[in-house]
Order: C-alpha cells, then structure tokens, then sequence
C-alpha cells in the first residue's frame, strides 16, 4: 500500500470534519464529493447552498453539509470573537463582520471554535491569503515559533529514505530562514514525518560541505542550526552539516562524516533556504518521478493546509486526507 493510500485509510478510521471554503471552484466540489463518498473526511463547503449546487450539476453533494456565513446562526458570535482576538489592533465590531463574510476567515473560524477539525484551501486563493487567516486567528501551536511547510516525498524504485519516502523541508514558506529558525524547521519536519510516514526520523541538515569541508557564512549557519537543534531535542537523531551524499548513501556518509548517526540513512532533509528546498523537490519530483504531496504546513495550532492553484481535484483529496491525519495528531 503506497503513501496516500495509507494516508486515506489512516483518515477514514478516525474521521475529522475539513472545511473547504472555496466552494466557487468546481474542482473543490468534485473533491468533496469524492471525500465524502469515500468516508475520508466530513466535508463542509462554505457558500450559498443554491449557487454552490447550481455550480455542481450532477455531482452528487448529498452528503456534503453547507454553511453560509450570510445566515448562519453563528456569524455574529464568529464576529465578536474576531473582534476580541484582534482588539489590540483595533479592530471594531463592524470589520470584524465585514471580515467574516470572508469564506476563508470564516473556515478558520470554525476551526478555531470547534465546528470543524481543519481546512483546506489555495485552489483559488494565493498561499498568503490562504494562511494569513490561519495566523490570525489559530496562531502557532504551542511550544512552537514558527509556521514553516514541507513536502512529503515518494520515490519509487528508491535504496534510500524510508523505503523511498522523505519529507523535505522547507520547501514551501520560509524563503531564508535564520539558524534558529532552522533549527525549528527541523524539529518540526522530524515530527511530521513521524507523524505521517509512521518511523523514525533521521535528519540531515543539508549543505555543500561536510563537517567543515568548507567553511563560509553559509555552512557556518547550517552548523549553528544542527547544534540549536539538538539543545533543543536532543532525543532526535540529527545531525550536520552534511552533503546530500553523505546524508543519503551509507559508504559515503561513513567516509565524510565517520560517527554520525544519520550520514547514511537519513529521511529527512532539511535544507538551508527556500532557494535549495524548492529546487530540489522539483528535480526530484520531475527526475525520479517522484510523488511530491504539499506543501504541507507545520507550527499551526490547527491544521490549514494550502493548495496549488494548479491542482486537480484529485490532489484536494489527498491534501484533505493528510490533514484529517494531522487533525488526529493536533
């Protein structure tokens, strides 16, 4: 059983209500459909009920519940506690509502008091619309600082990782995160993946050298970065910096790095910006045909994931299946 199918199954023995506020795009209601049918999540749309299943046709939604924010019995408790959560910024009554006519708000919203375990969003929204509400009203989880992103990698036919899985992070958010908020990333993506892949994390903090094989501003970061994290959870196995080599292949993380407890093995790469994140889980996606599932968010109180706007309706399933998963985990 691959990844996802995993994912799904996992979804369906313990299933978490997802809000998908975009409901103007077709390819969300098919996804809903899709979800709902296969009793992979209880799915709620966000719109009006009439537009949204004039917009459906013949895809069936009958077992898809609707709330518009417009006559809901909720709105004005949604917007009061909006109000009170961002008084300190000033915020009146009157934005506030104005703010909850928002369907993304509004999701979050109903994640925040309870009505719903987390949302998907970001087949029509930008990721900063789409996480923006997310920061605002859910904040981070606690003991955390950052909201960073990963990717859940599969590659087939693949000697290293976890039977061929990775998480990459971060590949997504943090564009040149500093060597604390690294460290935060990693621990994060240690996490997840033991979360999601169900096995132990080994971390790698990626760079061009090795246990200082070069030395300059860049891999000075990364090694600052690994000695945070392991203060900060020296129950990880993780280790760095190391090359891509060395993290991946066990002859050549003997050689590079001899004592190391992840140079080998590692199944999870942690890479030192944006830049390297994304390129990387492009080329690994394109070049070995890998199955890349994200970018998926961590550091969140409550799970809020974020679209391609590219995506097809089979990719929202997929999304809403992970983080009905993370939804188990919250």
């Amino acid at each position: 059983m691959g990844f996802l199918e995993q994912i799904i199954e996992r979804a369906k023995s313990d299933v978490k209500t997802i809000v998908l506020p975009e409901s103007t795009d077709l390819r969300v209601l098919k996804a809903a459909s899709m979800i709902s049918e296969q009793g992979i999540a209880d799915v709620v749309l966000v719109g009006d009920e009439a537009e949204i299943k004039k917009l459906a046709g013949d895809i069936d939604l009958s077992k898809v519940a609707i709330e518009n924010p417009n006559t809901s019995s909720n709105f004005e408790k949604y917007a009061e506690a909006f109000c009170e959560l961002r008084k300190s910024k000033g915020m009146t009554i009157e934005e506030a509502r104005e703010t909850m006519k928002n369907p993304l708000y509004y999701g979050v919203m109903m994640v925040k008091q309870g009505q719903a375990d987390g949302m998907v969003a970001g087949a029509i929204n930008s990721t900063a619309n789409t996480l923006r509400p997310a920061l605002q009203i859910l904040k981070t989880a606690p003991g955390t600082k950052l909201v960073s992103a990963f990717f859940v990698m599969v590659v087939p036919n693949c000697e290293y990782g976890h039977n061929g899985v990775f998480v990459y992070g971060d590949c997504g958010l943090v564009e040149n995160p500093d060597a604390d908020q690294l460290s935060e990333i990693a621990i994060a993506s240690a996490k997840s993946f033991k979360q999601l892949v169900q096995a132990e994390p080994q971390v790698a903090m990626l760079s061009y050298s090795t246990y200082g094989s070069a030395k300059s501003e860049l891999t000075e970061k990364v090694i600052k970065a690994t000695q945070l994290a392991k203060e900060k959870a020296p129950h990880l196995a993780l280790d760095g910096e190391l090359q891509a080599d060395a993290a991946l292949v066990e002859a050549i993380g003997k050689s590079k790095a001899p004592g190391s407890n992840v140079a080998g093995k590692a199944n999870v790469l942690i890479f030192p910006d944006l830049n390297c994140g994304n390129i990387a889980y492009k080329l690994t996606e394109r070049l070995a045909k890998a199955e890349a599932y994200g970018p998926i968010t961590q550091g969140i109180a409550k799970p809020v994931n974020d679209l391609s706007r590219g995506c097809s309706a089979e990719d929202i399933v997929g999304v809403v299946a992970i983080t009905a998963v993370q939804a188990q985990n919250a």
